[in-house]
């Protein structure tokens, strides 16, 4: 088992930054992709960038791609999603999650889920 809690999420205004955190309990090999999630309020939980723990290899769906940044802090089983040029429509719940089945946006493929931490950018 791994677990997952995730951190950091708060009120910013448009243009503003914020970093997420998710320190994991292990890095595991049913674990070595590592992803985040989100979801909006009577939205459908969408896939925003996924890692592999191991090579450092990232993928961003493309409305975050040049905006945020995923990384990782091997030492503390941590890692992080620095958000820029935050926009109101990334307002939402952030999940963090983990699994092995390579760069998948799809939700359903990943083992280990974080309870979420909430991000709400206003205009």
């Amino acid at each position: 088992q791994v677990q997952l809690v995730e951190s950091g999420g708060g009120s910013v205004q448009a243009g503003g930054s914020l970093r997420l955190s998710c320190a994991a309990s292990q890095f595991t090999d049913s674990s070595r992709y590592m992803a985040w999630f989100r979801q909006a309020l009577g939205k459908e939980r969408e896939g925003v960038a996924t890692l592999h723990t191991l090579d450092s290899s990232t993928s961003y769906r493309h409305s975050v791609r040049g905006r945020f940044t995923f990384s990782q802090d091997k030492a503390k089983y941590t890692v992080y999603l620095q958000m820029n040029s935050l926009k109101p429509e990334d307002t939402a719940i952030y999940y963090c999650a983990a699994g092995d089945a390579g760069h998948t946006y799809n939700a359903t493929r990943y083992k280990f889920w974080g309870q979420g931490t909430q991000v709400t950018v206003s205009s």
